[in-house]
């Protein structure tokens, strides 16, 4: 059969904006679906790399908080057909010790599966003009009309849920929620912080309330971001502009100190205040990303004594196939109103999506086509 024509969003050179092109897309293999994309958050993975933290090949069609409706499959998809509504999430191998073990967030093939750019055969399903242009971002590379997708990334879910809420449960508010409901499983009435209220921090705030926390500090450097986490369940707020956040911190918790802190921004300094503010057994849970050879400092000497712990968390330990559908179970609840941080943007306003994202005015920018 012939190419279809798509229109996608293409990061062509290191730091420079998005282009909207006209793409071919190949047939989709014996293990991929075809899908047509509804909507696709935008995500800070997606704007690193991007700008060359993470090593996809540009060209590339990046994307990878996708929904959509399924309009053709491989003869080896047993798991959705034509018609169904889906949400893309990360993808993983299926076959390493990791996988085997359920923990799909810590694939042993990661990175070639999520940010290769290439089939296993080293093909790829977008061209332009001849010109090789990178796919499978995260196994789906959903800022195009249509893709192919890879079995391991499609979460079916129910047709009555507007598709334009769901794009971005794949990766970020997965990451926020899961981080809290599967990795840390704070105690009913347990304190904990989030220092970074974007998507992947609100998430986090509302799944602390899912969770009965009954200290939830949300740590920002921008109010509005700071009043929607007020309104998602924090308890209380720290500007660090203006405020001392280890100080604060102990305040807050008469000295005792935290039991949880999840950093989302990767910054050494924050997650050097994070160790100083934890109580006795209490954990930091990093799931920012930094470029390669950043490093971070903890005192070492009063802090022994605490029995402390510092973990990094992958997609929030989730398996999406299972954890997809418990997050759209509590937005159905009213627990987890994901709506309220969203605003949509056209596929060629998505370079001011990004920019909105960067600066804060826009939690998570959502892209409709």
């Amino acid at each position: 059969m012939s190419p279809m024509q798509v229109t996608a969003a293409v990061a062509r050179t290191q730091g420079d904006p998005f282009t909207i092109e006209e793409l071919e897309l190949d047939e989709p293999r014996h293990d991929e679906a075809r899908v047509r994309l509804v909507a696709t958050g935008v995500c800070h993975t997606d704007a690193v790399v991007r700008d060359g933290v993470y090593p996809t090949p540009l060209p590339a069609v990046l994307g990878h908080e996708g929904a959509g409706v399924v309009e053709a499959v491989g003869d080896s998809i047993t798991t959705v057909r034509p018609g169904d509504h889906v949400v893309l999430a990360a993808a993983y191998c299926g076959r390493c010790t990791r996988c085997r073990r359920g923990q799909m967030a810590y694939c042993e093939n990661l990175f070639a599966a999520d940010f290769g750019g290439r089939r296993l055969d080293g093909s790829t399903a977008f061209r332009s003009n001849g010109e090789t242009v990178s796919s499978h971002f995260f196994g789906q590379s959903s800022f195009s009309t249509f893709t192919n997708v890879v079995e391991e990334s499609i979460v079916k879910v129910d047709p009555d849920i507007p598709l334009e809420y769901l794009g971005p449960l794949g990766c970020g508010f997965n990451t926020g929620a899961g981080t809290i409901l599967n990795e840390l499983r704070p105690e009913i009435a347990s304190s904990l912080a989030v220092f970074g209220t974007g998507a992947v921090g609100s998430a986090a705030v509302m799944a602390a309330k899912v969770a009965d926390c009954a200290t939830i500090v949300a740590v920002d450097i921008h109010d509005s971001r700071l009043e929607t986490a007020r309104e998602l369940g924090a308890t209380h707020t720290i500007n660090t502009t203006t405020e001392d956040i280890t100080t604060r911190l102990s305040e807050i918790t008469d000295g005792r100190g935290l039991d949880h802190v999840v950093d989302t921004t990767g910054r050494p300094e924050l997650l050097h205040a994070a160790a100083d503010s934890l109580g006795v057994r209490g954990t930091v849970a990093l799931v920012g990303a930094s470029p390669a050879g950043t490093e971070a400092t903890f005192e070492i000497g009063e802090s022994l004594i605490k029995g402390w712990t510092f973990k990094t968390v992958v997609q929030g330990s989730s398996v999406p196939q299972v954890f997809v559908p418990r997050m759209i179970h509590l937005w159905k609840q009213g627990r987890f109103p994901i709506e309220k941080l969203m605003r949509r943007y056209d596929l060629k306003e998505i370079n001011q999506g990004f920019a909105d994202s960067a600066s804060g005015t826009t939690v998570k920018p959502v892209v409709v086509f």
